[in-house]
């Protein structure tokens, strides 16, 4: 950049946040936010306060980028010209807003009014629809009676504690796979202090009340993950939203049993997840496989649990997925088998800096090839895969790992993660040169970003 450019959009940048702090003293409903200056890619934000403060503080103080954020997920949802927004609007206000709780429509308005205060037109039923994005899928392809994934391959995943960790205590981590797309804007990294249930640190997508791809804790010492279930097919219009369920959770859930208990409440199958869940107060993990039909809770106090989009319960795979249990070679197979040989290998020296390098791992279990990053390696690289692998890849452009999170028991207790912005591995991604290779992905280019790898970032709830 021109030092004469970079100067101009320094002094921009210390305007906008000069003028940023002024309205946040100027109106008490911001009282006790807080957005920090970006670092290595993410945005720190804290919120606090009732419902309708936390929606209007989230509103207000990231209304550019939920508005760049809306404009990816109009792209994503109408690109293909089956459906306009409109019809997703109708949705979010017909089926999805009367199962929505008082506490999370209040939330919503809220951020409604946050924007609108900072001149983004978007109103609720635009912010529900944002929410619900991933979800909207699994209920279009009930609508058409398909039995197709409506979510692709998404996130590696592990928690381990006992005799597999360094410390004996619970060690988390988790990549969120998406597409490029949508995947740079999911750099918020939120502090919640909610009048009601526990403070809450979580990474974040702009506008979303829950984190979506979900890591994050809580004040009453649980850590909360999860991978989607691959080719799952099955939605219930009348269940409660899959985003509402998982934000009450993270923000209420006291106990593995709370989890269980607030997520297979009015389950309606909308973005189906094998969540990986820590209490730390037992010491004890889980894992809550939530299909439809089939609901499985395992837990243990020794021993790991792990993730890569696999569905666990035979009959949930037989009569809820398309997913090619017995081919070693598809991704989340391949990936669940690198997963064992890393447990097994660091068995008893699992801590964050090995966790780290699972998280950037290359190893392709299937080829037995070191340094071959593909769709079947833990730090997902679908654009480079080799032809033929990429079955998602078509329709929903390039994808892959673009952010990392992680902690330990100790990190947990002071209310903290560390985090990286892109490919935990160090490769980035270059949207230009892509588009220029893939042309039939010419639809993404007034959006599509360059990913490219940030290094990891300590953040602290309070901070």
């Amino acid at each position: 950049m021109h030092p004469r450019a970079l100067l101009s959009t320094l002094l921009l940048t210390t305007l906008a946040a000069t003028l940023l702090s002024r309205d946040q003293k100027a109106d008490p409903k911001l009282a006790g936010s807080y957005r920090g200056e970006e670092k290595n890619g993410w945005i720190p934000v804290r919120l606090q306060g009732t419902p309708e403060q936390v929606g209007y503080q989230h509103g207000f103080l990231l209304a550019k980028e939920i508005e760049d954020a809306l404009a990816v997920t109009r792209l994503s949802l109408t690109h293909d010209r089956v459906r306009n927004w409109a019809f997703f609007r109708v949705a979010a206000e017909k089926m999805l807003w009367p199962r929505i709780e008082a506490e999370y429509r209040q939330e919503l308005q809220g951020m409604a009014d946050g924007v609108a205060a900072r001149g983004v037109k978007a109103d609720v039923w635009d912010l529900v629809v944002l929410n619900a994005n991933i979800e909207l899928n699994y209920y279009t392809a009930w609508l058409d009676k398909r039995k197709t994934s409506p979510a692709p391959d998404r996130c590696s995943a592990f928690v381990a504690t006992g005799s597999y960790t360094k410390t004996g205590q619970v060690v988390m981590g988790h990549n969120n796979w998406s597409g490029y797309l949508e995947g740079a804007r999911w750099n918020v990294i939120f502090d919640i202090r909610p009048a009601k249930g526990h403070r809450m640190l979580m990474d974040g997508f702009p506008g979303l009340i829950h984190s979506a791809d979900d890591f994050g804790m809580n004040s009453a010492g649980m850590v909360i993950t999860e991978t989607t279930i691959t080719q799952f097919h099955g939605f219930d219009p009348q269940g409660i939203p899959e985003f509402v369920r998982a934000r009450k959770a993270m923000q209420y859930a006291a106990s593995i049993d709370d989890f269980d208990r607030i997520m297979r409440e009015g389950n309606n199958g909308g973005y189906a997840n094998a969540w990986l869940v820590a209490d730390l107060n037992r010491n004890e993990i889980a894992r809550l496989e939530l299909g439809l039909k089939h609901v499985t809770l395992e837990r243990k106090k020794e021993g790991y649990f792990t993730g890569a989009n696999f569905p666990v319960n035979p009959k949930l795979a037989a009569e809820e997925t398309d997913f090619p249990v017995s081919d070693r070679g598809v991704s989340a197979n391949a990936r669940r088998a690198r997963w064992e040989e890393l447990m097994a290998k660091h068995k008893g020296r699992i801590d964050v800096e090995s966790g780290k390098g699972f998280l950037a791992d290359h190893y392709d279990s299937y080829a037995k090839k070191a340094e071959a990053p593909s769709e079947r390696t833990l730090c997902g690289h679908v654009d480079l895969s080799p032809r033929g692998l990429k079955p998602w890849q078509e329709e929903f452009g390039p994808a892959g790992t673009v952010q990392s999170k992680i902690a330990d028991a100790a990190m947990v207790r002071r209310m903290e993660l560390e985090a990286s912005m892109g490919h935990a591995c160090g490769l980035g991604f270059d949207a230009a040169a892509h588009l220029k290779k893939n042309p039939r992905y010419a639809w993404q280019k007034p959006l599509l970003r360059d990913l490219p790898s940030r290094p990891w970032t300590l953040f602290r709830a309070g901070r």
